[in-house]
Formats: C-alpha cells, sequence, structure tokens
C-alpha cells in the first residue's frame, strides 16, 4: 500500500507541474497539440487526486454495513479514473484535432519575450522546452510507477507487464502506470507534431498529432475499465494459484476431498478464500479445528493476499464446484 501511495504522488505532482507548463505554452504558441496535451495532464492530475482518495478510503475499518472492509473502493475510483481519462482528455483532445484538421491556422513563426533569457526567442522553443520537460518529469513517475510493478511480477512470477495487466489486483498502480506510459508517449508525440508543422510550414501535422493523442487515451481508457470491471465483479486469483491452494488443502492430514472451493478479492491485497471441506469421518470435533488451523495457517503462508480463510467441515464430499 505505501509504495501505491508513492506511485500516486510521484505522478500527482509531476503531472500538475506538467499541465502548467503546457497551458502556458499553449498560451504563447496557440499549438494544437499543446492544447491536447494541457487536457491530458489536467485529468491526469485529477485522476490522482481520485486515486488517492481510493487508497484512502480503502484503509477504512470493516463496519457492520461492510463487514468485509472497504479494499474495492480502489476498484471504484480506478473505474471512476478510466471513466475520465475517456470522456475529458482522450475525447477533448480528439475533438480539438479534428477541429484543427478541418479549421487549419497558420503555423505561428512570432517569437516571445523571455526575460530568463534576456530577449525575444521563436514561439515554437517554448514548445519545444515545454515538451521535453514534460518528458523528464514523467519518466520520474514512470520509474517509480515500473518499479513498483517490477516488484509485483517478481512476487508473482508473472512473464511481465502484458500479464501482469491482466492479473494484478494493484489497479492503483497499473492506473498511474497507464497514465505514465501514456503521457511520455502523448509527449513525444506531440513534440514531433510540433517540430513537423514548425519545418514544413504544414500545420497538419500538429492537428493530427492532436487528434491522435485523443485516440490513443481513448484507447488506453477502454483497457483500464475492462481490467477494473473484473475485480469490481468480484474476480477469483488466477487459476493456477487457487489450483496450488487447493492442493495444499488436499495435501492436508484427514481430508478426504474438497466439495466446494472459491476465491475473490476485496481489494488489492486482500483475498476472501472459502472451502467446503469433507474431512475423515473418524476425527473428533477437536481434531478436525485443530487441521482446519492448520490448513488455514499454510493457506496465509502460500499466498500472503489471503486475508481470511473459511473453511466449512463436512462429513463427506457432496460433490466439487
Amino acid at each position: 500500500m505505501a509504495s501505491s501511495t508513492s506511485v500516486v504522488l510521484a505522478a500527482l505532482f509531476a503531472n500538475a507541474a506538467i499541465a502548467v507548463l503546457k497551458f502556458g505554452g499553449y498560451l504563447l504558441t496557440g499549438s494544437p497539440a499543446m492544447l491536447s496535451e494541457t487536457y491530458h495532464s489536467i485529468s491526469d492530475t485529477g485522476n490522482q487526486v481520485f486515486l488517492l482518495v481510493g487508497i484512502f478510503y480503502g484503509r477504512k475499518e470493516a463496519t457492520r454495513g461492510h463487514p468485509f472492509g472497504y479494499g474495492k473502493a480502489q476498484f471504484f475510483y480506478s473505474f471512476l479514473v478510466s471513466v475520465l481519462l475517456f470522456g475529458i482528455a482522450g475525447w477533448e483532445s480528439l475533438k480539438h484535432g479534428y477541429h484543427a484538421i478541418t479549421h487549419p491556422e497558420p503555423v505561428s513563426t512570432g517569437t516571445v519575450t523571455l526575460p530568463v533569457v534576456g530577449g525575444q526567442v521563436p514561439s515554437v522553443w517554448v514548445n519545444y522546452a515545454v515538451l521535453l520537460g514534460a518528458i523528464a518529469f514523467e519518466a520520474y513517475a514512470l520509474n517509480k510507477a515500473y518499479a513498483a510493478m517490477r516488484k509485483q511480477i517478481d512476487e508473482h512470477e508473472w512473464s511481465g507487464l502484458r500479464e501482469a495487466f491482466r492479473k494484478t489486483a494493484d489497479v492503483t498502480v497499473l492506473t498511474a502506470f497507464t497514465e505514465d506510459t501514456i503521457a511520455m508517449a502523448g509527449a513525444g508525440l506531440a513534440l514531433f507534431g510540433v517540430f513537423l508543422s514548425r519545418v514544413t510550414g504544414n500545420p497538419l501535422y500538429d492537428a493530427v498529432s492532436a487528434a491522435l493523442i485523443g485516440v490513443m487515451l481513448m484507447g488506453f481508457a477502454v483497457a483500464l475499465a475492462w481490467e477494473n470491471k473484473r475485480l469490481l465483479l468480484g474476480e477469483s486469483l488466477p487459476g493456477e494459484e487457487e489450483r496450488r491452494l487447493r492442493g495444499i488443502i488436499t495435501d492436508a492430514d484427514g481430508v478426504v476431498d474438497i466439495a466446494g472451493f472459491r476465491t475473490v478479492y476485496f481489494g488489492p491485497e486482500d483475498v476472501i478464500l472459502t472451502a467446503d471441506v469433507a474431512f475423515d469421518p473418524a476425527l473428533d470435533t477437536g481434531e478436525m479445528d485443530d487441521r482446519i488451523s492448520e490448513i488455514e495457517r499454510r493457506l496465509k503462508e502460500a499466498e500472503p493476499d489471503v486475508s481470511k480463510v473459511y473453511i466449512e467441515p463436512e462429513l463427506s464430499a457432496t460433490g466439487d464446484s
């Protein structure tokens, strides 16, 4: 949880600074790509605030009304972020880019006065400086998010980022990592579009880059929403992890069969496991309680994300679920 918070805070400060720089660049140059990137960074800044709300809300203690805690708050707020990323940053960027394509304006060749350099400079240099600064800020935030993702990959022995994207329950880190990746790509695309328009004198490159940024944002937003949906609906642990945990129960002394086995995520690091276990009828009540306690201990040791285990003893197997 601490790593999630630090990742989101790093992205929050980076995006807030970048949004101010990009908007200043747009005011000075009128670049469509710069305005699209401003929408992008403003959206990202707001998104980090929502992710922080999800983290802190998810830390609330369980209550009578929410006996399993508030861990799913992070899933909800991450889903909300994907909607905002699509609706605000993506759609507004695409709309503005389309308008710039259909109503092109001449490429600005003017100059701006910058006291810090002691005179006037071509206005396009402002865009270059802002976008290069944005890339530097985003590289810092992305590095933090990648380190957190890499830690999860190593812990779960996943093959790489693709598998982690499909299986991770830490949607806060996943969302921050995705946003930072898109932000890096978007800033690079905007820089390329601004450069080509300046060199060729054709405003179409700048406008097209703005539209492409919007399409890219909307595509990633849909992917994020899909990944959050699976957890909001109550996804279980991955199949191979469930099989490993079932094996622990099956191999335990006195266990005859497993009549039912279920897992579900109630938070990024909060899995609830329930099992209907058929024990040897020869076991008395005290022995059965000892076996159940030992099974629960071994399950939690094998999978640290399992926070609660409920085992329902049965005298004989009634089938498999």
